[in-house]
């Protein structure tokens, strides 16, 4: 299976002297072939209906952040809250990501494939469930959950390709599954703050394993396929993975309108909220976006070019979302005055969004173009001065600045040809 990060040298058919062929071809139906279709199936569209859920839920729990009356004000201690909920986010999307590898290396219509995806659908339903309360009741509900899903994949990769060169990788993230289940577990039972430093632990030893190839001393690491990504297929589920995050800042606003009264100021905000998720889907598209495919292909190293394309992805995502939760606040109050943390929110989200779309652009082209780090600048300029302000006046600036990208990114391809990929070597 391999972690999310990285796909390891499990590509060959090559058996064990113990089961011949039969192992061989067994485990060779598994596997996607290079010359197969390389677009996501259904079953994949529909595993990603949980996470319109579970992103909802994380976008919850980050208004919640910003509206506690002891933190309202307050960036510093928002920040903080946020980091709590940006930890739960992250075994999300740990888990997102690592499905969708797999897919990307097994044939999802085979029906083994088919059944990790399904089961893992599942649990990470449960996960979306306990995320509201990860931190206090439904923690070990959460963290048994993560842990289930994680050990029981590999588990069942172990079981599935025994005898085949394929069981070994699983085998190595097996263990270092079953390390990190002993602090997720253990956070599960101790009070908030150890619970959050023992699943900080975890998440990291679970990263950490994925990109170190799951070392083990005796048995050594897995190593690296040169080609075991495939990078049509992996580029749309990110694709999706981002109209997910989008279409759940138009579920967030129009399910935050009918909370309250539909006023004048308030149907204005909801327009704005929708211009600025637009305006995100227009740059995240923009050229690389078209072509994210090609240049994993065309890398001479696409298990490198794919982990910098998952960071820059949940750098983007994580924007998505706190403009989501940006776009709640401005419904809530949108004449009031901003708050520091809201600010944070309002301008902080569509920033990190352009953050991860220059590194998803240096994927693709080995370069930044500079509208994306002048609209960081702008933005981050702003945000002092617009302490104060009325939330709709501050997301009115961010659609400003979003605007002026994408604009930018008009001009200056206008009248020229789609630019071929060309990945960093």
């Amino acid at each position: 299976m391999g972690s999310a990060a990285t796909w390891y040298d499990c590509s060959s058919d090559k058996p064990t002297k113990r089961t011949g062929r039969v192992t061989r071809n067994r485990v060779a139906n598994l596997l996607r072939r290079r010359e197969s279709p390389q677009r996501p199936t259904f079953l994949e569209l529909f595993f990603d209906l949980v996470f319109v859920f579970a992103l909802t839920r994380v976008v919850h729990e980050l208004v919640l952040d910003y509206t506690r009356g002891h933190v309202a004000d307050r960036l510093t201690t928002s920040l903080a809250e946020n980091g709590e909920t940006l930890l739960l986010l992250l075994a999300v999307w740990w888990i997102w990501t690592q499905t969708a590898w797999m897919t990307s290396r097994f044939d999802p219509f085979q029906p083994a494939v088919q059944f990790v995806v399904i089961t893992t659908m599942y649990g990470s339903l449960l996960l979306a469930v306990a995320i509201s309360g990860a931190l206090a009741e439904t923690g070990l509900l959460f963290a048994s959950t993560y842990v289930a899903i994680q050990v029981g994949r590999s588990l069942f990769f172990v079981v599935i390709v025994r005898g085949h060169d394929l069981r070994r990788v699983n085998m190595l993230a097996l263990v270092w599954f079953g390390v990190s289940a002993v602090p997720w577990l253990a956070g599960a039972f101790a009070p908030e703050l150890t619970r959050n430093s023992l699943w900080t632990v975890a998440l990291a030893i679970d990263y950490l394993g994925g990109r170190l190839g799951w070392p083990v001393p005796g048995l050594g690491r897995a190593k690296m396929s040169p080609w075991a990504v495939a990078g049509e297929h992996l580029a749309e589920r990110y694709w999706q993975l981002v109209i997910v995050a989008l279409g759940e800042t138009i579920l967030t606003s129009g399910s935050s309108l009918l909370r309250g009264p539909i006023v004048a100021q308030r149907t204005l905000a909801l327009t704005v909220s929708f211009l600025i998720t637009v305006l995100l889907w227009r740059i995240y598209f923009y050229r690389a976006g078209q072509i994210l495919g090609e240049a994993i292909t065309a890398s001479a190293d696409p298990g490198r070019l794919g982990r910098l394309a998952e960071f820059s992805h949940l750098l983007m995502v994580v924007g998505i979302l706190a403009s989501s939760a940006g776009s709640e606040l401005v419904l809530i109050d949108p004449l009031g005055d901003a708050k520091r943390a809201w600010v944070g929110a309002i301008l902080g989200g569509p920033a990190l969004f352009l953050a991860g779309r220059s590194v998803f652009e240096y994927v693709a082209f080995a370069r930044v173009s500079r509208p994306r780090p002048i609209g960081i600048l702008v933005l981050a300029a702003m945000a002092p001065i617009m302490v104060g302000l009325p939330p709709l006046g501050v997301a009115a600036a961010a659609v400003v600045v979003l605007l002026g990208v994408a604009i930018s990114d008009t001009i200056r391809a206008h009248g020229r040809p789609l630019e071929q990929a060309s990945p960093p070597h």
